[in-house]
């Protein structure tokens, strides 16, 4: 290899030691130390991203518990205002029959009404458009001012989807029918209905009915939730 030297005040330096003495207080990075500083940077953007996703996901399932609960409620209304217009509850809802075809559901709640028998059912969706177990009603329809049209046709119709596939069994009955106190005489469980995602029983005296609705669901990558409500309607 051929030096160039350079005299400064009696001495020599070679030019290429120089030139890496210039290059150091450059400060300047490694190829190691860009590498090091890209890995890290790549790092944290995978932590905000995946901070970002989950909090997404977190968004989605509150979201949708917030849906589920409101669709809850007002399957609960509806039931409540046909309790409310009926004269009688049968307690034993499979005697009787229906106006609709149930197609295999088993029917937990009879109500007599004026304009004729409305039932209950739960099983499964009649249709791919509802997810998981329903609940049916076979009834009269509503008119647009909200109230039940008379002599119309009864129809079947979902009032509400995604129901447990595999329902808690229901120990409220006797506390919702006496108050949350202990009950001396348990209710009549309506069709064996507290090992499904809809139950009801009844009071054969004062004609009050519990009534108990679980739904389970879950979203994508999610764990799956449950709502359950319970109430206390009377017939009348």
């Amino acid at each position: 290899m051929l030096f160039i030297t350079m005299r400064t005040a009696g001495s020599s330096i070679p030019f290429q030691h120089q030139q890496q003495g210039l290059r150091r207080q450059g400060g300047g990075f490694s190829l190691v130390e860009l590498l090091l500083a890209m890995g890290l940077g790549l790092l944290f953007c995978g932590v905000v991203v995946q901070a970002l996703l989950g909090e997404g996901l977190n968004a989605g399932r509150f979201s949708r518990l917030l849906r589920e609960r409101a669709n809850q409620g007002r399957a609960l209304d509806l039931i409540q205002a046909d309790l409310q217009r009926a004269t009688a509850v049968a307690p034993d809802p499979e005697r009787y029959g229906s106006a609709c075809g149930l197609a295999g559901r088993p029917a937990v709640l009879q109500l007599r009404t004026p304009e004729g028998t409305i039932t209950y059912s739960v099983g499964a969706a009649p249709s791919g458009l509802w997810q998981g177990r329903v609940l049916v009603r076979c009834g009269p329809a509503f008119g647009l001012d909200g109230q039940v049209s008379a002599g119309t046709t009864f129809q079947s119709r979902v009032v509400l989807d995604g129901l447990a596939a595999q329902a808690t069994p229901w120990q409220g009955c006797s506390l919702l029918l006496n108050g949350g106190e202990a009950a001396v005489a348990a209710g009549v469980e309506l069709n064996g209905s507290s090992r499904l995602p809809f139950s009801a029983c009844l009071d054969p005296e004062t004609q009050l009915v519990a009534l108990r609705l679980e739904q389970s669901f879950s979203e994508a990558g999610g764990r799956a939730q449950t709502i359950v409500s319970e109430v206390l309607a009377g017939a009348g």
